[in-house]
């Protein structure tokens, strides 16, 4: 799991506590906490600009991030004038559950109404939304190792314990072991394609997954927020299949493809029952007056999706050739829009690594975090070319006293 080693609360604090100066005391709020919030453990995450300034001296802006696998072009700018326009709103509440965005989102797919869309304060609303409504008290969920860290963490704040299931150095799914492990459990994660691998699933394997999960009332959450990024991301996308899998819950972001990371906006699709759950379980108001036209606006703007397409599909293979020529370098052609590459011959670790291209103003992910990696693992989005060419020369100036 992506987290730091100290859990979120210290359970050696004192017995008691003295506020104001004023004689006054009770327990210490720590032993009022339930008992699997105290072993929470924050996830890390990319993106940590404003930490990574902190520690250089750079100023956040000043700090090229290659740790975050958004889109390098930026949101739309019909995005960016419709969150503008909205400005005017702001002091009306918004529209609680995001309904005209859900209406343009359901037109885009054969088959679909609003009735099959909810929308959420970023695609990690939905995580802890689902794992909260549908973990029972002693049920399992099922996450592959590694993967996205806030699968475990909203499995563990329902108070249930997550069962891993470890892919080994292929960094597959065997779906043969894998459905093995499926049973008994409630709940499958499911990442495609997987951070921090940038690996598809197999399609095959995929639907002998839902499958099997189908015949034994498990219910799968398929996270397909980096899916977009893929050239066959229509043929290969399970939002198709909401209706053959009653079980399946398929779940969207608007902060990788379109960009609109800040405004913290994504969307899950599946069948109404599921949908009408979630509804009923989320806090209202979740989604702000500027990410909801704002996403509309996103999502309607094709052009800008087509020359982002065309711009990560270009500069990977140009990123891959030039990384390449690193011989210390193990790792496989990516599926999404990162390299997720093995440093371990190079002598450095992940964290070294980083540290020697923060001195030159760029953050890259070490993966020594999630869950099954050792030390030896980073994260690289793609981006510009220039950016990129920028990261290529950082790469060999780092490696050059090694």
């Amino acid at each position: 799991m992506e987290h730091p080693d100290k859990p979120l609360y210290d359970l050696h604090q004192k017995e008691t506590v003295e506020f104001s100066g004023l004689g006054n005391t009770m327990k210490p709020i720590h032993s009022l906490v339930k008992e699997n919030i105290k072993q929470i453990k924050p996830c890390i995450h990319g993106a940590e600009v404003y930490g990574a300034a902190e520690e250089t001296g750079f100023k956040p802006e000043e700090i090229l991030d290659f740790s975050s696998s958004v889109n390098p072009l930026g949101p739309s700018k019909k995005a960016l004038e419709a969150a503008k326009s909205a400005l005017n709103t702001v002091a009306a509440y918004p529209d609680s559950n995001s309904n005209m965005l859900r209406q343009v989102i359901a037109s885009h797919f054969s088959g679909l109404s609003k009735n099959n869309l909810i929308i959420s304060n970023g695609s990690t609303e939905l995580m802890y939304l689902f794992a909260e409504a549908f973990l029972k008290k002693g049920e399992k969920a099922l996450i592959p190792a590694p993967t996205f860290g806030e699968y475990e963490s909203a499995v563990r704040k329902t108070g249930e314990s997550p069962k891993f299931f470890r892919m080994g150095k292929s960094l597959q799914i065997d779906a043969e072991a894998f459905k093995r492990e499926m049973v008994g459990v409630k709940l499958v994660f499911l990442c495609n394609p997987n951070n921090p691998t940038s690996k598809l699933i197999p399609q095959d394997i995929l639907l002998d997954i839902l499958e099997n999960a189908l015949a034994q009332d498990i219910l799968v959450f398929l996270d397909e927020d980096f899916l977009e990024f893929v050239e066959e991301e229509k043929s290969l996308s399970m939002i198709k299949s909401i209706n053959k899998f009653p079980n399946l819950f398929v779940l969207r972001s608007f902060t990788k493809i379109f960009g609109l990371t800040g405004l913290r906006i994504g969307y899950g699709i599946a069948n109404e029952e599921i949908i009408d759950v979630l509804l009923c379980s989320k806090i209202p108001w979740n989604v702000n007056s500027l990410a909801q036209p704002a996403a509309i606006a996103a999502f309607n703007d094709e052009d800008h999706l087509k020359l982002t397409c065309k711009l990560i599909n270009e500069e990977k293979k140009w990123l891959q050739q030039e990384l390449s020529q690193f011989e210390t370098f193990s790792f496989c052609a990516p599926d999404a829009n990162f390299f997720f590459i093995d440093i371990q011959k190079t002598g450095l670790t992940a964290n070294a690594l980083k540290h020697r291209m923060l001195k030159q103003g760029i953050l890259i992910r070490d993966c020594s975090s999630f869950n099954g990696l050792n030390e030896f693992y980073i994260r690289i989005a793609v981006k510009t070319h220039e950016e990129n060419e920028r990261l290529i020369n950082a790469l060999k100036y780092s490696l050059k006293s090694v």
